[in-house]
């Protein structure tokens, strides 16, 4: 039976631990809380209790923690990964996973990072869509494993290059739901039906599914309950807008976006859904 160790069990780290116990996969579980724990030790997942024997007999090590310090904190603690291969699938820049990378092998692990997209919801049915970077023979021996967890995982090039596309994915998400919110307040105040807008935009090139999984949330103002958070996607945006500046990208109308979205910190808004940005497109 394969042995995988989940570290970080926020909503995604513990759908995917979930996931892969009803897999039949013996699963090994660490948050720095081990509250966030419990829950998952009850459905039959064993608890690390020292980071210390994560990597003992070979197991998997998935990361699904906040960033990349973060995540090279957690991984250093373990020590000698025992040949180990680390799987990072929490957020990170592409310098950070490549500095990991290097962290990982002189640890004595291997390296395969393997962002996602999607969230519970995805995690729990197998549909996440992963982007792996790294070695094509690591992606390979992994490749049963993520199989778990996503219809067809992709090995996208060599490390960097899986958290390169996940930021720019990440992008898309923050300016696709910035567009979508400011044109609903300008249709709404000119006295457009919402729905009488949203017949024409289904059926012209321009339609994106996002529109309508956030158009109930934004019209209700009910942001409770995310899969993603508002804080989340500005640390993701910020990563975005450093790899585009070191890209030599030109990066003007989103630097704007990121302070829009940092008027959320200290707010209610920052822990409720991603869309709750929508509370920002007008001004008060």
């Amino acid at each position: 039976m394969t042995s995988v160790a989940v570290l970080g069990t926020g909503l995604l780290g513990t759908a995917i631990a979930t996931r892969l116990l009803e897999q039949g996969l013996n699963v090994h579980v660490w948050n720095r809380d081990p509250a966030r724990i419990v829950s998952l030790v009850e459905k039959g997942a064993t608890a690390i209790d020292d980071l210390g024997q994560a990597a003992k007999n070979n197991r998997v090590v998935i990361s699904v923690l906040r960033d990349g310090a973060a995540t090279a904190s957690v991984i250093g603690t373990i020590g000698d990964l025992q040949s180990s291969t680390v799987v990072p699938m929490g957020t990170m820049g592409v310098e950070e996973s490549r500095k990991l990378a290097t962290q990982v092998a002189n640890q004595g692990g291997r390296y395969l990072e393997a962002p996602v997209l999607g969230s519970k919801p995805q995690a729990l049915n197998g549909s996440l869509l992963v982007m792996a970077g790294g070695e094509e023979q690591v992606f390979e021996e992994q490749h049963p494993l993520l199989s778990h967890l996503s219809q067809d995982p992709l090995l996208v090039g060599p490390v960097g290059s899986g958290a390169a596309t996940k930021l720019a994915l990440n992008q898309l998400i923050a300016s696709l739901t910035h567009s979508f919110s400011i044109s609903l307040q300008l249709i709404q105040q000119a006295g457009v039906p919402v729905e009488t807008f949203m017949t024409i935009l289904r059926t012209s090139a321009l339609y994106a599914p996002t529109f309508d999984k956030k158009l109930q949330r934004m019209l209700d103002h009910n942001y409770a309950d995310p899969n993603f958070s508002t804080a989340l996607l500005r640390k993701d945006l910020g990563l975005f807008l450093e790899e585009a500046t070191t890209a030599g990208l030109q990066n003007q109308g989103l630097t704007g976006l990121l302070t829009l979205l940092e008027q959320a910190k200290g707010t209610d808004l920052d822990e409720q859904d991603y869309c709750a940005l929508h509370e920002l497109t007008v001004l008060k």
